[in-house]
């Protein structure tokens, strides 16, 4: 059952939201070669903390973390560890907070020194592929046209979308109704109604759509070992507008490519 937000609610969330996208700043800072991502995951986590806020994802099903970090050909879902970003890497940074009793959720994709201009673009397509889909994420449409406008603008440029994973609605659970996969049909699925708060992420592959799930029954990672991207935001639908209530924007200041 979808759960609707009032006013109110969405304000809840909005906090929540400023607080993630300000701790996805403080990381921001760090991502370089040599960092461990385990320590990425260590900011992000006391910078929630502080500001009276508690990191969605840490224990969440069992998952050890506060982020989600997934380097190169993981889609999603991977370990933060004593693994040391590389000159050439992309990492997705994945994260939720909790605040007043609402959850917020994004990610953004990095890369890490000199990467190849193939996956530059892989990169500069999944996140106008993010902004597409939120541009039909609007009262009166369906989950289908989101997820439509994505797929035909990522396969167009010869990319793939991951079919197993999908967006979700965002508010006192970290996953509700209704999913928002990234692909689909227009004027399919679930209408669109004011008070809908749902999490747009796009996750897009450089080479086959098919994904492994690994050994810890977490990490997913592209079956033919090829470089996937992922950006999200979390979007409100509003009677006259849709509301994009997280931000990238602490991270371009800190972080530009």
């Amino acid at each position: 059952m979808i759960q609707f937000k009032t006013a109110e609610e969405i304000e809840i969330i909005k906090d929540s939201a400023l607080i993630l996208g300000k701790a996805h700043g403080e990381v921001a800072k760090h991502v370089k070669e040599g960092v461990k991502t385990s320590f990425l995951d260590k900011i992000a986590e006391e910078f929630i903390r502080d500001n009276k806020a508690i990191p969605s994802f840490k224990g969440y099903n069992g998952f050890p973390a506060s982020l989600c970090i997934s380097v190169n050909e993981v889609v999603v879902h991977g370990f933060p560890s004593q693994y040391q970003l590389k000159d050439g890497d992309i990492i997705s940074i994945d994260c939720g907070v909790f605040h007043q009793g609402f959850h917020s959720d994004s990610a953004y994709t990095y890369p890490v020194g000199e990467v190849s201009p193939k996956t530059i673009a892989l990169l500069k397509a999944t996140k106008e592929s993010l902004y597409l889909g939120i541009e039909k994420a609007v009262l009166g449409n369906r989950v289908g046209d989101i997820g439509n406008a994505i797929q035909k603008f990522v396969e167009a440029k010869g990319y793939t979308v991951v079919r197993e994973l999908v967006g979700h609605g965002v508010g006192k659970q970290l996953h509700e109704s209704p999913e928002v996969p990234n692909w689909g049909k227009r004027g399919s699925g679930a209408k669109l109604k004011e008070g809908m708060v749902i999490a747009i992420e796009p996750m897009v592959n450089l080479g086959t759509r098919n994904v492994v799930q690994e050994r810890d029954g977490w990490t997913i990672r592209t079956a033919d070992r090829k470089p996937s991207a992922h950006y999200e935001h979390t979007v409100a639908i509003l009677e006259d507008k849709t509301e994009i209530l997280t931000t990238h924007r602490f991270i371009e200041e800190n972080f530009k490519f």
